[in-house]
């Protein structure tokens, strides 16, 4: 187990800003410094493990002390006079459960449970609906369904108190019937306490633990979906009931509400609306997901802005983690001498080691001329994945040379610090929620993993240290902007730049940030596609709530959750989610020319030129490169240039007409299969011994107002960089391709008829029309 984790509550910051860390450290003290990383790799074969010490007053000596993580989502009603002074009450709630026979789950609960007081709907250890009293003084009663309710259906559950002889009904009610499942029920029975009055927030999803200063510890957490909670004053008959729920109350029966809380109303936001007379409003915690259909949808409307009365419904997990919560142990306001790069707070104790990173953005007006981009919402999704750590096939294990390091062995053992969009919850169900306001223990310098590939075995943050690494080598300087503040700052944040580089795998894109990049490289700017598998899937970020993206996996890609019907409009911001290629306009190949066409995980392979290769137009890229030379059959990632994720032209999903397809690669393994979403097209025969799809293409355009794009179309691109001590063809053309970037001097374009479309083997084999797009 991890002995030191932490996180930042910020991941850009400028001159000035302050930024504060939060550090779990279970030795007596540990030391704390600054650092900036230049190479997170380790491997001996690569340019070494390069950070520098930066002078700061962080540097020092810290009282070390457990910081715990509490996963779970809920919502929450601060204590009120109304709710601590209940007499004969009715509580309903509509209940999808996913895991009824998982234990004791909380539905509606104003419960203490260290003194065991007041009362709670919740499953019980039959799967049904039970209804719970205590009077804080060691007696509690129970009154319960006792049969269990069936996963992934709609549920009608209440219960009333009746204060003057402590009478409890409890209902359970399935919405659709099915003839041999005895799941249906109502029973009456005394009980011998009242419910006891406590000052505790009233909850749904999981019932008070204890607080934790602004945070409350919960218990009995639910996985489902609960719709519709209410509780009103006296015993309702079950027609009242069914008012209430439906909304439509007489005034009389309306004046008796204590709170009816609406899902519905706040969507986008982290509260909770309720809509009686009292504004018992609430809120959210460890964010659920919202945006789901509720009990009575349609199936008419699928985007919930359209029919938000369907959508009355949130989706809580056991598992759900948004904000860590921790104390503050020490910050940093970021000094002038920092110049913009990638840093860390490194803290250290004995033989355990932290990294925490973060980035440091350049002030407004001291731009340079070179900007690398760090994906940051690409990090957030991968956090702390699970299915590296679990068991692989034996082949796809094959060339796994070195051991893994133990931030990656230990990513299995610290599920209690929540998951990543590749993950399952607890009940199953695929994750569309992810923070980056806890540990992340896989994005930090020296993290290694099983898809990173023969070598060194990196996958994102320490594998694009492969590019930082280069450009200092090659002596550029270089600013280095985050995901966030593109997607905050617009265009705005890259027009200073002459040329902007990507990230190994810029997966991960919100709508601001894919028009920001667009907009950019129309306007005359300059992007390196430096990885494979960009621009690929659409997730949004939460409008209030910081540092938390959602993506809906909906309708294919590569490992899509199917979301329910009609939920692939995101929760925070009712955007269409899933693959950027459905979109339109929009998409890898319209951005870089290459879109996402196949993966493979074990070695690496080269590229081989193209007769586009010898255009006059990219002659400036193929300085020093011999007209019959492999390109990249070597490198720090499988032992090529292509490898892991790979890219390739295609005219019909957006690839430019006017594009080049420069090179590609070849003799890729059988491990490596076209992509899900075109395999229907390859069956069989999706190999990579076999089909052509298999390949990374190397791509080059203009844009607009004398801008250009160049693509690697590979993951592994950047791992060849260091090959040589920098002195091989990848270094050599991709810095060819940023010298020319660089230079302010229009890429010429001369108008010329459309060519004729071809397929993407054409243009690989037989090169684009000559005349066509750009001046020779």
């Amino acid at each position: 187990m991890l002995k030191i984790t932490g996180y930042s509550d910020q991941i850009s910051v400028v001159l000035g800003d302050k930024i504060s860390f939060m550090v779990n450290c279970e030795h007596p003290s540990y030391e704390a410094d600054i650092v900036r990383v230049i190479c997170g790799d380790v491997n001996p074969d690569g340019p070494g493990f390069n950070e520098d010490v930066i002078d700061s007053p962080v540097s020092g000596t810290y009282n070390g002390r457990k910081q715990e993580i509490y996963a779970g989502s809920f919502a929450m009603v601060e204590s009120s006079a109304l709710l601590e002074n209940l007499e004969s009450f009715t509580v309903q709630v509509m209940v999808w459960p996913t895991t009824p026979r998982k234990g004791v789950q909380s539905l509606v609960a104003k419960w203490s449970v260290p003194d065991n007081s007041g009362f709670a709907l919740e499953i019980d250890e039959s799967g049904g609906i039970a209804f719970l009293v205590g009077d804080g003084k060691g007696k509690v009663d129970t009154v319960s369904i006792g049969k269990p309710m069936v996963e992934y259906e709609w549920y009608f559950a209440a219960a009333s108190y009746n204060a003057d002889n402590k009478e409890v009904t409890v209902y359970q009610e399935p919405m659709v019937e099915y003839p041999p499942i005895d799941d249906a029920s109502t029973v009456t029975k005394k009980v011998s306490v009242a419910p006891a009055a406590n000052a505790v927030p009233l909850m749904m999803a999981a019932r008070c633990k204890a607080p934790k200063g602004d945070v409350v510890i919960g218990d009995a957490y639910y996985n489902g979906k609960l719709d519709s909670p209410a509780i009103v004053e006296g015993v309702l008959s079950r027609a009242e009931m069914e008012m209430i729920l439906n909304r439509k109350a007489p005034t009389t029966l309306e004046n008796r509400i204590i709170g009816a809380w609406d899902f519905s109303l706040d969507i986008t936001e982290t509260t909770i609306t309720d809509t009686s007379s009292h504004r018992l409003h609430g809120k959210i915690c460890h964010m659920p997901t919202r945006g789901v259909t509720g009990y009575n949808w349609t199936g008419e409307e699928l985007r919930w802005k359209h029919a938000r009365e369907e959508y009355g419904a949130i989706r809580f997990h056991e598992d759900d983690v948004y904000d860590a919560g921790w104390d503050v142990d020490f910050e940093l306001t970021i000094p002038d001498s920092m110049k913009s790069g990638i840093y860390a707070a490194r803290v250290t104790s004995g033989e355990d080691e932290e990294y925490i990173p973060f980035v440091v953005r350049p002030k407004p007006g001291r731009e340079k001329k070179v900007c690398f981009l760090f994906p940051s919402a690409s990090y957030m999704a991968y956090a702390n994945e699970h299915f590296g750590t679990d068991p692989w096939p034996a082949e796809l294990m094959t060339h796994r040379a070195i051991e893994l390091d133990k931030h990656h062995v230990f990513l299995n053992e610290h599920r209690e610090y929540g998951h990543s969009l590749y993950d399952r919850h607890s009940d199953g169900s695929g994750i569309h929620i992810s923070s980056r306001l806890r540990p992340i223990l896989n994005m930090r310098p020296k993290v290694q993993t099983v898809l990173g590939g023969e070598g060194s075995q990196l996958w994102q943050f320490a594998a694009d240290t492969h590019i930082t690494v280069w450009l200092e080598a090659m002596g550029y300087d270089y600013d280095v902007i985050t995901d966030e503040d593109i997607h905050y700052r617009g265009t705005d944040v890259l027009k200073p730049y002459n040329v902007v580089l990507t990230s190994s795998h810029n997966e991960y894109y919100s709508k601001a940030m894919y028009d920001a990049v667009f907009d950019y490289i129309h306007q005359g700017g300059r992007l390196i596609y430096m990885g494979g598998n960009g621009f690929y899937w659409r997730v949004s970020y939460h409008q209030t709530a910081p540092g938390v993206i959602e993506i809906r996996r909906a309708e294919g890609g590569s490992r899509a959750w199917a979301p329910k019907s009609g939920e692939y409009y995101t929760g925070f911001t009712c955007e269409y989610s899933g693959l950027w290629r459905r979109q339109g306009r929009t998409g890898p190949n319209v951005m870089a020319g290459v879109g996402f066409s196949s993966e493979g995980f074990d070695i690496s392979s080269y590229y081989r030129r193209n007769p586009d290769s010898f255009n006059s137009r990219v002659a400036f890229i193929f300085e020093g490169v011999g007209k019959d030379e492999l390109i990249g059959d070597f490198g720090l990632i499988g032992g090529g240039a292509a490898g892991l994720e790979l890219d390739r032209v295609e005219r019909e999903f957006g690839t430019p007409p006017h594009a080049l397809c420069l090179a590609s690669s070849e003799n890729h393994t059988d491990t490596f299969l076209v992509v899900v979403e075109d395999i229907l097209f390859n069956l069989p025969g999706s190999g990579g011994q076999e089909n052509e799809w298999v390949r990374g293409d190397l791509c080059f355009f203009e844009t607009p107002n004398g801008g250009a794009v160049f693509s690697a179309s590979s993951m592994a691109w950047a791992g060849s960089l260091p090959h040589n001590d920098f002195q091989n063809n990848v270094s050599r053309i991709t810095k060819n391709v940023l010298d020319r970037f660089v230079d302010p001097k229009p890429f010429p374009i001369k108008k010329a008829p459309a060519p004729p479309m071809k397929d993407s083997y054409t243009w690989r084999v037989k090169g684009s029309t000559p005349t066509a797009g750009a001046a020779e």
